[in-house]
């Protein structure tokens, strides 16, 4: 099923074009001139657009062009019946995947849109390689939920509340939802609630004029009236303070606000997208955050996944990260090596993406080979420690343990231990550990560790 919008002035035409389109199992709009069928197209989102040329107020060679300014990737279908050489080609050069000359054929219009409707699924496809959604990077069930999330809230003025953990790309999807919106060619400004002090986050926000304070010189614009037309991203909401929860009750209300030391107010169109680490709904039973305030900004809600319950995208993003710093370093490290990314898919990431993203760049900046090795690798202390802790802790209890269970998950850590210190070469390991070259392979062999062997430098 296809979203199509029909934009032609005579009923009978919008009439039989939605019957047919429909029958086809296609979702319908129609609009009688082009302004109409311009406004419905900033508002909403459609896979194609079958427009007639000759229209009041607007007419389809204008409507095609404005189309095309504002989503470029979108399938034009023109037709007329008035024909003419020159709107053809106008209507080519400008974008249009065909014309049609009115009285059509039936099957001439079915087939110009399945292969129209073709086309327009081929272009999304080669939009992104498989897994990459404008910035962000997966091919986890949860995320692929959420990516379909951001396409149906972005063509609709509707505010969003992101919440996840610290890294987990909350400001990407907010960038998301802002590009594929009608407001994409508009500001999309980002304020960190928690990083400006409240004593001037009232004037950051909304602005003052000269003499409103000491050291107000001039006059100066809110980062809310910049923003108008456009997006505001509220980044960590959950710390904005009461007072101000209230002026931007008010904004979101009234739509207007006063600057400091103004009597007139400054009207604005600013969507608003907020994010949070905080259980809001805890903080607002804990008397921290406004109740009304929380409803207003959580009109759809959309939280991201901490990196550890979707770690099938450790090796997905492991890999992007790696081309896109090999690129910027001038680097020529082309992959991850199997124990390393062992590692990386045993780690926790407390940071979440963005600490993987941060480990990469580390690793491709240090590496001096083609390949990312373990020692690359620079992980939290935490994780050390926890190992650490769990061997401190190992007691017997009343209900006993599994010895040779507990020895050989400790033996078997020491062994990859060795051959991350010696790069994998088993006769480094082996002295390491105080064995054998002969032991310390059967050992390998034993835990199925082979691939952590550095065979290259092995004699």
């Amino acid at each position: 099923m296809a979203r199509i919008l029909v934009a032609d002035d005579e009923l009978s035409m919008r009439e039989f074009l939605k019957i047919l389109l429909e029958k086809e199992g296609h979702e319908v709009s129609c609009a009688e001139d082009g302004e109409k069928a311009f406004s419905l197209f900033q508002s909403d989102s459609f896979d194609l657009l079958v427009a007639d040329i000759k229209m009041p107020k607007l007419d389809g060679l204008e409507l095609l062009k404005k189309v095309k300014d504002l989503r470029p990737q979108t399938t034009v279908v023109m037709i007329t019946a008035y024909a003419s050489p020159e709107d053809a080609i106008t209507a080519m050069k400008a974008g249009a995947y065909d014309y049609l000359t009115k009285p059509f054929k039936l099957k001439e219009i079915k087939s110009v849109i399945r292969n129209a409707l073709s086309r327009s699924v081929a272009m999304v496809a080669e939009e992104a390689p498989p897994g990459i959604f404008y910035d962000l990077v997966s091919h986890s069930p949860k995320m692929l939920k959420i990516f379909n999330l951001i396409k149906q809230v972005g063509a609709t003025k509707t505010n969003v509340l992101i919440s996840g953990e610290s890294g987990t790309g909350k400001e990407l999807v907010a960038k998301a939802i802002h590009k594929i919106s009608p407001r994409q060619d508009k500001p999309f400004v980002t304020i960190n609630c928690s990083a400006i002090p409240e004593s001037i986050m009232e004037s950051e926000l909304f602005g003052h004029v000269k003499g409103a304070f000491t050291g107000a010189i001039t006059n100066k614009k809110g980062l809310f009236e910049i923003a108008h037309g456009g997006t505001v991203f509220l980044d960590e909401i959950g710390d904005l303070s009461p007072f101000l929860q209230v002026k931007l009750l008010r904004v979101i209300q009234e739509k207007e606000f006063i600057p400091i030391g103004d009597t007139n107010t400054v009207s604005v169109d600013v969507r608003i997208i907020s994010a949070t680490n905080k259980d809001l709904e805890q903080e607002v039973i804990q008397g921290r955050f406004r109740e009304d305030l929380y409803y207003r900004l959580n009109v759809v809600h959309i939280h991201l996944p901490p990196l550890r319950e979707r770690k099938e995208d450790i090796p997905l993003l492991a890999q992007y990260f790696l081309e896109k710093y090999s690129r910027e370093l001038g680097k020529d490290v082309r992959s991850i090596s199997a124990y390393a990314l062992d590692v990386l898919m045993n780690y926790s990431f407390p940071g979440n993406v963005r600490e993987l993203e941060n480990i990469i760049e580390r690793s491709v900046a240090l590496e001096n080979s083609n390949i990312i090795l373990p020692e690359s690798l620079v992980l939290s202390e935490h994780k050390k420690e926890n190992k650490a802790s769990k061997l401190n802790s190992l007691q017997l209890t009343d209900k006993g343990l599994d010895l040779e269970k507990e020895l050989s998950e400790l033996e078997k850590d020491l062994i990859l231990q060795a051959l991350e210190k010696s790069n994998g070469v088993i006769k480094k390991a082996a002295e390491l550990l105080n064995l054998s070259f002969r032991s310390l392979r059967w050992k390998i062999q034993k835990y199925n560790l082979r691939k952590y062997i550095n065979e290259a430098k092995e004699p």
